[in-house]
């Protein structure tokens, strides 16, 4: 649709190696982090406890039936503790796969839908841009979603191309009926509602009613629904009052009604697109206005106005709705990122110094204000480990402003022009991203809890396997994965109300009934918050720490001898650093 600047070294080996290092970057920080609550811990826990439970069909959080969200992410995620033993990469790969896969994806589309530099240039811009990259190194199931409806949006450009044998269009309608299946099954109806509502309304805005007669809907459903309809067939069989819960509840009310407590201004997305897409800003509105300007194809399929009403559509839904979180708009990134690629190739190269040296003045400006980050600090993360943090900051920036000062070097000495200096800047953004999202463990490790975990699990060691461990009235999202081991809820059920509704007999509706418990269990553990952990010894209930940190106390019940009365409130023996 527009010819291939001739001066872009583009051949198979540069590709290769572009995608070796990103390969590199992308993968080996993995495991460098704590898994983040509440999400991150929240899926690695489900996948551990449907990996040693060995029950694929209902997934369970907690040791509570957990309906909010399908089991794609879980089934994958316990594949992989299968492979490769139970660890916070191995809860990460799935996300980074699609979050890889999906950079690989938009490069692929966008050379056999356009031409090889834009499937170049996309690709660049989808891996380096802010909201792609940190996205696809978090155990969240949006990443996932997002890939599998990017290949229902890449399935279909590829499916329309002019001049395709009949059996072509059908397996790549296949694969775009298959992927929303996948969708669905990673994240409920939106998997198959955007998808849906966007075809509807780029086949009204431009008036191609003929791209309906190379759906292939006959043999599309029947794909969508042999891949989609067993585990929900099974699940509904086994736990009756699936169906209410996860349709009803999570997939329309969720989005309906402020339930969720996840409210939002309509403008919410705008500064997270704004810094998600910031290495690109200044060369965006050019390049919506240089695709709007390209021709239909000759069959008369307009694949730019079907990327753009997919964007905005699914910005607008989302903005729209009661309940948002950061990554609910990641969808709109590849299609994004492939109309800017569009028009990367043909930026000048003065025009390119002008991004690459602005761009090098907003890395200075931004090193400045990191001096200040300490100034954040609060009595949850205290001024310290901002500070500490700072560090990792600073670092990130200084390689982001020596690459960029790199890529102007190249933009004016070398002849390849513009996929030299935009790789290089473009890996500047890659490694600000990578080397400061791996400092912000410094915040991740008190969070996590981890380091608490070893003295945990040498006491469970110690005790029977039937020994009861309590969450008291709190949900700890990550201490249960670390520590291998599900905790009973204790007056406050949070995001496990439903499962405490199904199966009540699991928890324990008040502390005063979990103080009589825990003063009958021979062997027990705790969960408490600091301050219900103070309060509780100053009643004289007998408790014995083991591990704690600013923001959790984990107790045992003393042990007393035979025949000798049970301790009561001992002095703290500490066996995990602060």
């Amino acid at each position: 649709m527009n010819d291939t600047p001739s001066r872009l070294p583009l051949n198979r080996t540069t590709i290769l190696l572009l995608v070796l290092a990103l390969a590199v970057i992308w993968f080996v920080p993995l495991g460098w982090r704590h898994l983040l609550p509440s999400d991150e811990g929240r899926y690695a826990e489900m996948a551990r406890e449907m990996f040693v439970t060995g029950d694929w069909i209902t997934p369970r959080y907690n040791g509570y039936k957990y309906f909010e969200k399908p089991p794609l992410q879980t089934w994958a995620n316990a594949l992989t503790f299968a492979w490769f033993g139970i660890g916070e990469w191995q809860a990460r790969l799935y996300t980074a796969l699609t979050g890889f896969a999906g950079v690989l994806l938009i490069g692929f589309t966008g050379a056999r839908a356009f031409n090889a530099a834009t499937g170049v240039f996309a690709a660049i811009v989808l891996a380096t841009s802010p909201y792609w990259n940190l996205m696809g190194h978090f155990n969240t199931l949006d990443m996932g979603l997002s890939f599998w409806m990017e290949l229902t949006l890449c399935a279909l450009l590829l499916a329309q191309r002019p001049n395709l044998r009949t059996a072509c269009v059908r397996g790549w309608m296949w694969v775009c009926w298959g992927s929303m299946a996948l969708a669905v099954l990673s994240k409920g109806l939106v998997g198959v509602i955007l998808p849906g509502a966007v075809l509807v309304l780029y086949t009204l805005i431009a008036r191609d009613w003929a791209v309906w007669k190379r759906l292939h809907l006959i043999g599309g459903l029947i794909v969508f629904f042999a891949i989609v309809t067993p585990w929900f067939v099974l699940v509904q069989q086994r736990n009756p009052e699936f169906l209410n819960f996860f349709f009803i509840v999570q997939q329309f009310k969720r989005y309906l009604t402020p339930e969720q407590n996840r409210p939002g201004p309509f403008y919410y997305f705008v500064p997270v697109l704004l810094v998600g897409f910031l290495p690109w800003l200044s060369v965006t509105l050019q390049s919506v206005r240089h695709a709007w300007r390209l021709p239909r194809q000759p069959n008369g399929f307009a694949p730019v106005t079907l990327m753009l009403t997919w964007t905005v559509f699914i910005f607008l839904f989302f903005s729209a709705s009661h309940s948002k979180l950061l990554s609910y708009t990641l969808p709109i990134a590849p299609p994004i990122a492939l109309l800017i690629g569009l028009y990367l190739p043909l930026v000048t190269r003065g025009q390119l110094r002008r991004h690459l040296a602005g761009y090098a003045l907003f890395l200075v400006a931004a090193a400045f204000g990191a001096l200040f980050l300490p100034r954040f600090g609060s009595a949850r993360n205290p001024a310290e480990l901002y500070a500490e943090y700072r560090t990792w900051v600073l670092a990130a920036l200084a390689v982001a402003f020596v690459l960029t000062l790199a890529a102007l070097w190249l933009n004016r000495r070398s002849r390849a022009g513009s996929l030299g200096a935009l790789a290089t800047f473009g890996a500047a953004w890659l490694l600000l991203g990578t080397i400061a999202g791996t400092g912000h463990d410094v915040f991740g490790r008190l969070s996590s809890g981890a380091p608490l975990a070893p003295a945990i699990k040498a006491e469970i060691a110690r005790l029977p396997a039937d020994t009861p461990f309590y969450s008291v009235g709190v949900l700890d999202h990550t201490l249960p994965f670390y520590v291998d081991h599900a905790m009973i809820m204790v007056e406050h059920p949070d995001e496990l109300a439903f499962g405490v509704s199904v199966e009540p007999q699991k928890w324990i509706p008040s502390v005063d009934a979990w103080i009589e418990r825990w003063k009958a269990d021979r062997y027990a553990l705790a969960l408490i918050p600091p301050p219900t952990y103070d309060r509780l010894l100053k009643q004289g209930l007998p408790m014995q720490v083991i591990a704690r940190d600013s923001r959790r106390v984990v107790v045992e019940k003393p042990r007393a001898a035979p025949g000798a009365p049970a301790a009561v409130a001992p002095a703290p023996v500490e066996k995990a650093q602060q």
